[in-house]
């Protein structure tokens, strides 16, 4: 139970700091990069684990395996990720913190939607509730700053999106979380970096850059590395990414899914708190009074998941008595 606590306090903390690490290195880097840097050295991280999972059961990758991870890969750190890292650039790290903890939210209404998953009556109610407080703190009727707000939601729904196929994919192949995170990592740093080389063909460059696109111009690879940077780079790499997965799947095996799903009900109140004292960002009213329906909501799906997994246990307790 130690073990646990300590896990997820540790697994809280790094994700709970990562818009905040994100936003102070996105003033040196570009975006698409840190994504790059970030999913790389977090994949180096999680491959020991991930490697001694494998042997544990005596499995070998397959084709159809690497299949999967080029398809997670994509959709976790090519198209969630750069959504994410360009919606830390164009708003408050709280903010984005906030809605990107709903990823969940639309996790659950792809799994009813593409895998007709049956929602249950807590499910519902949080959804619900998780919404209410998204409206409250994207406050439609006097938008600051959209883009970064669309921006952070895109990210939110791609990433529940693909957390949907991961979970699907895992199943079907009978692979663990961490395996699945990690050759995610892998596969998505592999395509960004093809696609980040070919933003360097002279065409492809002058296009990007007259059509407004000078972010995804000519993308850098080891520029601006120098170190001054390299702590903060680490800190991203190996904790944040690396270190903020391992524990939380650490933490997962050492209890259960909903006891460790803590780390991302109690972020959304986390993250805003160290946004205010490490950048001095300013909470806003509507920002607090969401904050706190979206905990309700996340109290709500946490209370729902312990009882469906209690019914589970009595429900397999009777069947191997009445045998």
């Amino acid at each position: 139970m130690k073990k646990t606590v300590i896990y997820i306090l540790l697994s809280t903390f790094l994700f709970s700091s990562m818009e905040i690490t994100l936003k102070i290195a996105g003033a040196t880097f570009n975006p698409i990069q840190l994504n790059l840097i970030r999913f790389f050295i977090g994949a180096l991280i999680l491959l020991p684990i991930a490697q001694r999972g494998l042997k544990q059961k005596k499995r070998k990758l397959s084709l159809k395996d690497w299949q999967l991870f080029l398809v997670t890969g994509f959709f976790c750190v090519i198209v969630s990720m750069t959504l994410f890292q360009l919606a830390v650039a164009n708003t408050k790290a709280s903010t984005v913190a906030v809605l990107f903890s709903c990823n969940p939210v639309f996790a659950l209404l792809f799994a009813f939607l593409l895998l007709h998953e049956k929602m249950s009556r807590a499910s519902v109610i949080s959804l619900v509730i998780s919404l209410v407080g998204l409206t409250i703190i994207v406050d439609p009727a006097h938008l600051s700053k959209p883009l970064g707000i669309m921006l952070a939601l895109l990210s939110a729904i791609i990433f529940g999106f693909y957390s949907i196929i991961s979970r699907y994919g895992s199943n079907k192949l009978e692979l663990n979380g961490i395996v699945m995170t990690c050759y995610t990592f892998i596969a998505g740093t592999a395509e960004l970096f093809v696609l980040s080389l070919i933003t360097h063909i002279p065409v492809i460059s002058t296009a990007l850059a007259h059509s407004g696109l000078a972010t995804f111009a000519s993308i850098p690879i080891i520029a601006h590395i120098s170190w001054s940077a390299l702590p903060l780079l680490l800190y991203i790499g190996i904790g944040v990414t690396g270190g903020g997965f391992a524990f939380y799947f650490l933490a997962m095996e050492n209890s259960d899914v909903s006891t460790a799903s803590l780390v991302f009900f109690i972020k959304p109140g986390l993250a805003p708190i160290l946004a205010a004292i490490l950048i001095h960002e300013k909470i806003v009213g509507t920002t607090i009074v969401g904050i706190i329906i979206i905990l309700i909501g996340s109290v709500v799906t946490f209370v729902g998941n312990q009882s469906a997994e209690k019914n589970t246990e009595l429900e397999s307790f009777s069947k191997g008595k009445q045998k």
